[in-house]
């Protein structure tokens, strides 16, 4: 007969015994790492460095807790100072490489557990500790757990039932340190005013700049006397002379100081993100978003830029600010923008498109003194997009962005900014105007090789797209007559170019040389026309440019030219539709009547 009872206890026993053989072999596992850790670091020191390694590599292979190496590394601070020489061992490649391996466990130990949110809970529970002891071990844990710390003491700080815990929490947060302080300035949201205070005085016993515009924002919009009193009082523990800025000033000020990576500003090196905190306030809490590190100061700009534009709409600096820090978020090559940016949110090209030009050069201005490739061929698409001569050559102060970009170490940017330049068709003379038909000139004439000075990768596609994009603005610029930049500065490269391997390149730059009146210009439209090894379609549009050249400019042709065309059209194997646009162009030539004549009698029967 079945009996329930003692499968159950047959089970029990066997789970039992295998919790005790998996407790048994993890035990194991912890002292074989703890082992092989005080080898690695004994024979390291005594530089029996083929040992050394051996034992590295014993902790590596027998997947290692991070958080018990990270453990043991705190225990011995002598042995972690071992590690991190050995990791920069320039002798020994191999060792180095293994050390570095250990480190990022470490690493990544430290992060797990200063993270861990049961942990965290805890000792903000401990912080009512009725020990001095345990209330000081209870913030030395916090403190280590940093910004991860905040949301929960924030939480028992708003939590009516945890009152009692309120005085000793509040005394803790502003021990946190500057790690605090980006959560802290998110949950300034809150409208708590009681935690609301603890968050500006926290802000001013951490006496970090980072606050300042925060705490400014509450003393220009906060209704409650008494928080802009705190928030001043706050304000005058970290730098007084705060008082008398804006909070947009303040907000665009952090914003730069994240824009340029100011390393006080860094995230935790030990965690795989960065995080940038919100305020849920319908769940009136914090909330993070994980990041990736590529982009995290880029994105933090932008956000400040944003309350910039919150305290002051009429700030805009902020928006050409913001506009960089965007482009300059997407060159890190991050597949997309994070969750909380949303799925329909827009590419920086369409923000900056529907910006004013002011704000564009402002931007570009910032990427030209930065020598920043990817937000400055972002600003000139833009603008190039947008904006007409006037737009182009503005200017900031005594400064034209766009101009300056001809001047710019990296090709791509001195191309983008010659060809945006030339698209607006200038009519007003300008100074750099020959700067701008060299640029367009070497443009023409780029290919695949690179250089030192590009930034980006040059190939062959980037150089095709340039080259063409060149070659049709320059056409652009003869069919209009521009008497601005001079092509004929650029009449090498087009010749140069009617020989090019590209069909397209050769009929834009013959078409261009049509324009030119110069006799070495329609003699090369000629050449390229009468060459056998030009394709068929390609010889009879250099006729028709050289038809527009004679029409024009009238023949500037040699005679040995000139009988060459007529030997082409004279002869009967000559395809039909290449002669009849050949001989177009010679009646567009214009010539003296004997080579008409000499071509009707030669036809002519008896």
């Amino acid at each position: 007969m079945f009996n329930r009872n003692k499968v159950l206890a047959v089970l029990a026993a066997a789970l039992f015994v295998v919790s005790i053989g998996i407790s048994q072999e993890t035990e194991k596992q912890s002292q074989d790492i703890t082992k092989n850790w005080e080898n690695f670091l004994h024979y390291t020191v005594i530089s029996n460095l083929d040992l050394a390694k051996s034992y590295a590599r014993a902790i590596l292979e027998n997947n290692p807790d991070p958080v018990q190496l990270h453990t043991l590394s705190r225990e011995n601070t002598t042995g972690y100072q071992i590690l991190l020489r050995a990791a920069d061992n320039k002798y020994d490649t191999e060792l180095a490489g293994l050390s570095q391996k250990l480190l990022n466990l470490i690493e990544e130990g430290g992060y797990i557990r200063r993270s861990d949110s049961d942990v965290i809970f805890q000792e903000v529970q401990r912080l009512s500790s009725d020990t001095q002891r345990g209330k000081l071990n209870a913030i030395e844990r916090l403190k280590s757990a940093g910004e991860y710390a905040i949301p929960f003491m924030l939480n028992a700080l708003g939590d009516p039932d945890r009152e009692g815990e309120f005085v000793n929490i509040a005394g803790a947060l502003p021990q946190i340190g500057r790690d605090a302080i980006r959560p802290l300035a998110a949950a300034m949201q809150t409208e708590n005013a009681a935690v609301k205070s603890e968050i500006i005085k926290a802000m001013g016993g951490i006496r970090y700049p980072q606050s300042l515009p925060y705490l400014k924002y509450v003393i220009e919009n906060e209704e409650s006397a008494d928080l802009r009193q705190s928030a001043e009082a706050s304000i005058r523990k970290i730098d007084p002379a705060a008082l008398n800025v804006s909070a947009a000033q303040l907000f665009y000020q952090l914003a730069e100081n994240y824009y340029d990576h100011a390393q006080s500003l860094a995230p935790a090196e030990d965690a795989p993100t960065a995080n940038v905190w919100f305020w849920d306030s319908e769940k009136n809490q914090l909330t993070r978003e994980p990041v990736n590190k590529a982009y995290f100061y880029e994105l933090m700009a932008m956000r400040n830029c944003e309350w910039a534009l919150k305290a002051d709409e009429s700030f805009g600096s902020a928006i050409g600010l913001w506009l960089a820090g965007y482009f300059k978020a997407e060159s890190a090559g991050i597949e997309s923008m994070p969750k909380y940016f949303g799925e329909s949110h827009a590419s920086a090209l369409v923000y900056a498109t529907t910006a004013g030009v002011e704000y564009l050069h402002q931007a570009l201005a910032r990427a030209v003194k930065d020598s920043n490739t990817h937000v400055a061929l972002g600003v000139i698409e833009a603008l190039n997009k947008t904006a007409g001569e006037k737009s182009l050559f503005y200017r900031l102060g005594t400064e034209q962005p766009l101009v300056q970009a001809l001047e710019f170490k990296d090709r791509l940017v001195r191309y983008s900014a010659a060809i945006a330049i030339a698209s607006a068709l200038p009519q007003e003379n300008f100074e750099e105007s020959k700067l701008v038909a060299a640029t367009l000139a070497e443009a023409l004439a780029s290919n695949s090789q690179t250089t030192v000075s590009d930034a980006l990768i040059w190939n062959e596609n980037i150089a095709n797209s340039y080259a063409l994009r060149t070659a049709t603005v320059m056409l652009g610029l003869a069919q209009t007559r521009n008497s601005v930049i001079d092509l004929s500065l650029a009449q090498t490269a087009l010749i140069n170019a009617t020989g090019d391997e590209r069909k397209e390149m050769q009929v834009l730059a013959a078409q261009t040389l049509s324009y030119l009146k110069s006799p070495a210009a329609q003699g090369s439209i000629v050449t390229m026309a009468l060459d056998t090894t030009n394709e068929l379609d390609v010889r009879i549009s250099a006729f028709n440019s050289l038809t527009n050249s004679a029409k024009l400019n009238a023949s500037m042709l040699s005679d040995d030219m000139i009988n060459r065309i007529y030997e082409l059209i004279s002869s009967n194997e000559t395809d039909a539709n290449l002669r009849s646009s050949a001989a177009a162009a010679f009646g567009a030539l214009n010539l003296p009547s004997r080579k008409a004549k000499d071509l009707i009698l030669d036809q002519a029967k008896g």
